[in-house]
C-alpha cells in the first residue's frame, strides 16, 4: 500500500531534501556523521584493551581473545540492522511509510529476541564457547569473567547497532551520531573508573561497556521519535516471512563480509607465522592501519546508502548515478592522499607501534605494497553497498567477498608459498585488483540493466 503523501511537515522536509537537495553535499553531510561514528564504535574496544593492559598481561589476553564475542554480536546485529535499513530507505523513497514503519519496529524486536537468545546461550556454555575462541587454561576464567558480562548487554548493543543503522538509511546519521559518540566516549570514562577505583578488575571494563552501550540504546531509542525518523512501536511488530525475507536479502552480503573478514584474519596469522612473531605482529598492524584508512572511504558509502536507496525506490535513476559516482570519486581522492602518506612515512608510522626493527622493516614493507592499491578500494566498498541497498543480493555478496575472502584467502595460500616474504606483503594488493575487476564488471552491469534517466 502507498501512502500518498509523507504524514507530517518533518517528513514531507526530509523527503524532499533526499530526493530534490544537490546530491554532492547531501552525500558529503551524510558522510561526516557516519564516519565520526565509525570511529568512536572502535573507542569501545580499544578502551577496554588500554585499561585491561594497566592491570596484568592474562587479563588483556582474556578481553582480546573475547572480541571474537564482539565480532560475532556486531556481525548479527548488522545482518539485521543493514538488511532492513536498505529496505527501510527504498520504501520511504517509495512513499510507503507505513510498510517502513513496520519494517523498523519488527526488525528491532527480531534483533531484540535473537539478542536475548545469545545472552542465554552465550552464558550457558562461556567456559566452553571461550575455550573454543582460543583460550588457554591461565586465562580461561578471565575470560569467561569478561565475556558473561559482555553477553549479558548483547540483546541492548545489537539493537542500538539496528537503530543507528535505521536512522542512517533515513537520512538522520547526525542522529544516531549522537548515541554512539556519546557512548564511545562514556566508556573511555567508566572504564577506569570500573576497573581502578571499584576494584572490578577484568570484569570492570565489561561492566563499563554494557553501561555505555545501554546509554546509547537509550538516546538511539529517544532519536528515533525526533525529527521525522520512524519511532518504535509496540504496535507495528509485525513478524511475516516477507518482513524476514527482506532483512536476510538485504543483510546476507554484510554478514558474509564480516564472516570472510574474520576467516581471512585466520588465514593471514598463519600464513605469516610461516615467518615468525614480528612477521604476524607486523601484518597485524598493517590491517589495522589499512582498515582505519578504509573506514573513512566506507563513511562515504553509508552517506551514499540513503540517497541511493531514496533514489532507487522514487526511481530517480540519474539521481543514484551521480550520487554514486560522487562518492567513488570523493573515496579515490581520499585513498590517495591516505596512499601518498603510508609510502612517504611508512617507517615512522611502524615505529609509532613497535621498535622491533623487523616488525618495522616487513610492516613499511606491507604498508607501501598495500598503498600501491588503496586508489581501488573505494569502487570496490561503493560497488557492494550500492548493489545492497538496491536488493541485488547476489551481486552484493559477492563483491563483498572478493575483496576479503573470495580472493584474499587464495593469495594467502599461494603466494608465500611461492615467492617466500614478498609473496605475503603482496597477497592484499592482488586481491584488491581481483576485487576491483569484478566490482567493475558487477556495478556495470547494474547500470547497464537500469534506465539512464529518472522515471516519472
Amino acid at each position: 500500500m502507498t501512502d500518498p503523501s509523507p504524514a507530517n511537515s518533518q517528513e514531507a522536509q526530509k523527503y524532499k531534501k533526499m530526493l530534490e537537495s544537490p546530491v554532492k553535499p547531501l552525500i558529503a553531510s551524510l558522510a561526516l556523521p557516519s564516519i565520526i561514528s565509525m570511529l568512536c564504535t572502535s573507542f569501545y574496544n580499544m578502551a577496554d584493551t588500554y585499561f585491561v593492559s594497566k592491570i596484568d598481561t592474562t587479563s588483556t589476553a582474556a578481553v582480546g581473545v573475547t572480541f571474537a564475542t564482539m565480532a560475532i554480536i556486531h556481525a548479527i546485529a548488522f545482518f539485521f540492522g543493514m538488511g532492513s535499513g536498505n529496505t527501510i530507505s527504498r520504501l520511504l523513497g517509495a512513499k510507503k511509510r507505513a510498510e517502513a514503519e513496520t519494517m523498523a519496529s519488527t526488525s528491532f524486536f527480531y534483533t531484540f529476541l535473537c539478542g536475548l537468545c545469545i545472552a542465554v546461550l552465550g552464558n550457558a556454555f562461556a567456559p566452553q564457547f571461550a575455550t573454543l575462541i582460543g583460550s588457554t587454561p591461565t586465562i580461561l576464567p578471565y575470560a569467561v569473567q569478561y565475556m558473561s558480562v559482555i553477553l549479558i548487554g548483547a540483546p541492548v548493543m545489537m539493537s542500538s547497532l539496528v537503530m543507528n543503522n535505521h536512522l542512517r538509511f533515513q537520512g538522520s546519521a547526525a542522529f544516531g551520531m549522537v548515541g554512539i559518540t556519546v557512548g564511545g566516549f562514556l566508556n573511555v570514562f567508566l572504564d577506569p573508573l570500573f576497573i581502578f577505583k571499584f576494584r572490578l578488575g577484568v570484569a570492570g571494563a565489561a561492566y563499563a561497556t554494557i553501561l555505555s552501550q545501554f546509554i546509547s540504546f537509550c538516546i538511539l531509542f529517544a532519536m528515533t521519535r525526533r525529527g521525522g525518523n520512524i519511532p518504535i512501536r509496540l504496535g507495528n511488530i509485525h513478524p511475516s516471512w516477507p518482513i524476514a525475507k527482506e532483512i536476510v536479502a538485504g543483510g546476507a552480503p554484510s554478514l558474509v563480509r564480516q564472516g570472510t573478514q574474520s576467516l581471512s584474519t585466520i588465514f593471514l596469522n598463519v600464513a605469516a607465522g610461516a615467518f615468525g612473531d614480528a612477521a604476524i605482529a607486523a601484518m597485524s598492524i598493517v590491517t589495522r592501519l589499512s582498515f582505519f584508512a578504509a573506514s573513512v572511504v566506507i563513511g562515504f558509502g553509508q552517506g551514499f546508502q540513503p540517497v541511493c536507496g531514496f533514489s532507487y525506490g522514487a526511481r530517480k535513476y540519474g539521481r543514484l548515478r551521480e550520487g554514486f559516482w560522487f562518492a567513488v570519486k570523493a573515496g579515490t581522492l581520499f585513498s590517495l592522499a591516505a596512499a601518498a602518506v603510508a609510502i612517504v612515512w611508512a617507517t615512522p608510522i611502524l615505529e609509532e607501534f613497535r621498535d622491533d626493527p623487523l616488525v618495522i622493516s616487513v610492516g613499511a614493507a606491507a604498508l607501501r605494497t598495500q598503498a600501491m592499491t588503496f586508489f581501488l578500494v573505494p569502487l570496490t566498498i561503493l560497488s557492494n553497498m550500492c548493489l545492497q541497498t538496491t536488493r541485488h543480493t547476489a551481486g552484493a555478496m559477492l563483491v563483498a567477498a572478493g575483496r576479503s575472502g573470495l580472493f584474499l584467502i587464495p593469495t594467502l595460500l599461494v603466494l608465500p608459498r611461492i615467492f617466500g616474504l614478498t609473496g605475503l606483503v603482496w597477497s592484499q594488493s592482488v586481491s584488491d585488483v581481483c576485487g576491483f575487476l569484478l566490482a567493475a564488471v558487477l556495478i556495470h552491469a547494474f547500470f547497464q540493466k537500469i534506465p539512464k534517466r529518472d522515471e516519472k
